[in-house]
């Protein structure tokens, strides 16, 4: 079966269910697993050269809403009649339903099954000791600086974050994303500041800039030196790998219940 995934976080859902080797083409920002990077590229997920695309003659086409802007993938995809799935993943939970559908799609539905339920144990287990945590942390998710962009409730973040024992700051604001600004972030004054700036490679993130913000010398994330710079990859994109990044948070903020937590091999999966 000949496929295409239009984004990185539907390329790395295929590579979870051993499709990468079906593959037949992706968009210019999908990077993992490695071997998808010998592909064709399509261009930017949010503007893709259809008439490339359509030269590969897709069987299906994995296409996604999870970017604003991306409407008008599927529109042309529904407009030259070429065969697609559309995700839009918001929750964890989304993403174990995704695996099922992709896998059903792609003739390949008891190995979806599979990856999903061991998708979910983990999940379940991350949940399990995050009910020994006694102090959760407040978390700042920077996604961009100016203007500031930070996942709200209806957002995988806010899981992740519960599941690995912290609290997304912004969990009280019944959006996906938040744009917001400076002063609110040091009114409400987090633990923690954790930045991902979508789109932006961890060497090239500069948290000096930080220090040049009204009033955030003073905050309590800042005093205390608990500023970090996290994978993009790893929480910015709805795929399965969000699971490692959970992972890598909770055992961050909770060495004691979580430091002993393996990964399943499933987890870094690189087909």
């Amino acid at each position: 079966m000949k496929l295409v995934s239009i984004c990185p976080s539907n390329t790395e859902l295929a590579a979870y269910l051993g499709l990468s080797g079906k593959l037949v083409g992706i968009d210019d920002f999908s990077d993992w697993p490695e071997s998808v990077g010998r592909l064709p590229k399509l261009g930017p997920d949010l503007s893709i050269d259809m008439d490339k695309l359509e030269a590969l003659e897709p069987e299906l086409v994995l296409a996604s809403l999870s970017v604003p802007g991306m409407e008008r993938n599927v529109q042309e995809l529904q407009k030259r009649g070429i065969p697609h799935l559309i995700l839009d993943p918001q929750s964890l939970e989304n993403i174990a339903d995704d695996l099922i559908t992709v896998g059903r799609a792609c003739g390949i539905p008891e190995e979806a099954e599979r990856v999903a339920s061991g998708y979910r144990r983990f999940v379940a287990e991350m949940e399990r000791r995050a009910q020994d945590v006694t102090d959760r942390p407040s978390l700042y998710w920077e996604w961009w600086p100016k203007p500031v962009f930070t996942p709200g409730r209806v957002n995988w973040l806010t899981e992740v974050s519960r599941i690995a024992g912290g609290r997304n700051l912004f969990e009280d604001v019944d959006l996906a994303s938040v744009q917001t600004d400076w002063e609110d972030v040091r009114l409400r004054d987090p633990d923690r500041i954790l930045l991902a700036w979508v789109g932006v490679r961890t060497e090239k993130i500069r948290p000096e800039l930080l220090a040049k913000r009204p009033g955030w010398p003073e905050l309590r994330a800042m005093q205390a030196g608990r500023v970090d710079i996290m994978e993009e990859s790893l929480y910015c994109r709805p795929s399965p790998r969000l699971l490692e990044g959970a992972w890598k948070l909770g055992r961050m903020l909770h060495p004691d219940i979580y430091g002993d937590l393996e990964l399943p091999d499933w987890v870094n999966r690189e087909s």
